[in-house]
């Protein structure tokens, strides 16, 4: 279905993640069976970890599991605050995913506010 959809929405971009790539693979040979010249482009990106325990990739049927678009700053801080990061663990932190992904190099640095009683701020 996803491969069908390519041609029926008459898409030239198809931007998924990389977990979809086979299936844009899949269009593109297709355009060669039935002699297409304008293949569409593929562009496969990393898939964010979700923010529970275990989730290699967001859900959107858990939207505790993941950070919209839409949500407001509110619900970002609430995700953040309640998402798995354990002290210490590189492999499998979604919100050490998080800042690789987008924070840094976006920003280049990520602060955390703390109070004094417990070190002050810390800039990343």
């Amino acid at each position: 279905m996803q491969c069908a959809d390519i041609f029926f929405l008459k898409a030239d971009v198809c931007q998924l993640g990389l977990d979809q790539r086979k299936v844009n693979v899949l269009a593109k040979e297709y355009c060669d069976c039935i002699q297409k010249a304008d293949k569409p482009v593929v562009i496969s990106h990393h898939m964010l970890a979700g923010l529970k325990e275990g989730q290699e990739k967001m859900s959107k049927s858990d939207p505790d599991s993941a950070i919209f678009m839409e949500d407001t700053r509110e619900d970002v801080n609430r995700k953040i605050k309640k998402s798995y990061c354990p002290p210490g663990i590189e492999k499998g932190n979604p919100v050490l995913d998080y800042c690789k992904s987008i924070i840094f190099p976006s920003f280049g640095h990520l602060v955390i506010e703390k109070k004094p009683e417990n070190g002050g701020p810390k800039d990343f």
